[in-house]
């Protein structure tokens, strides 16, 4: 498994960068770019863990799909879903249908709005944030969790999120800027 590989553009990226245009595109503009904000973040978290046990390019197809679902991830308009809300998204095939994922972005979105009074999400997530993260330089320097994303999954939970792993959490991690893991070499590498 090659680290990084070179676009038509002449661009080295992260090699799975190169395996779909909608990869390529994601990867370009927003994979490891800081997200900021109550709304983004809790977009970004419940994407996640839609994901979980598939694959991102499935939840990067469906996204307009889930933002429409789900009040454009509204976490005031989406903690207020009732049972209707969840028999509509049950029924909603242009998203991913998984009745334990629709019951967490519920569940979620009523712990962000509750974090409001403890500093907000934003805070809290952006509180992990490492001040000695190292950026891979090839394949055996990729990781799937942190001592920070461990953190993270705690604090979330402890603040009654659920669907937060570990694992799930460092690849939020990644996704919103907190760690820059582009690989050496990369020319999105260090540019946030």
């Amino acid at each position: 498994m090659t680290a990084l590989v070179v676009g038509e553009d002449g661009l080295a990226r992260c090699s799975w960068a190169g395996s779909a245009p909608d990869y390529l595109a994601y990867h370009d503009t927003e994979w490891g770019v800081p997200v900021r904000g109550e709304q983004a973040l809790y977009e970004r978290l419940t994407l996640e863990a839609f994901q979980s046990g598939l694959s991102w390019l499935t939840i990067l197809r469906k996204r307009e799909a889930f933002r429409n679902a789900f009040a454009r991830f509204d976490p005031e308009t989406v903690a207020a879903f009732d049972e209707t809300d969840r028999s509509r998204l049950m029924a909603d095939a242009s998203i991913v249908r998984n009745r334990l994922k629709i019951d967490a972005a519920i569940t979620n979105a009523r712990a962000v709005v509750a974090l409001r009074d403890e500093g907000g999400l934003d805070e809290l997530f952006w509180s992990f944030a490492p001040t000695d993260h190292v950026r891979p330089t090839g394949p055996e320097d990729f990781r799937a969790v942190s001592a920070e994303s461990k953190a993270l999954a705690k604090a979330l939970k402890r603040a009654g999120f659920v669907f937060v792993g570990p694992t799930t959490m460092y690849a939020a991690m990644q996704a919103c800027g907190v760690v820059d893991d582009h690989v050496e070499g990369c020319h999105r590498a260090g540019v946030r």
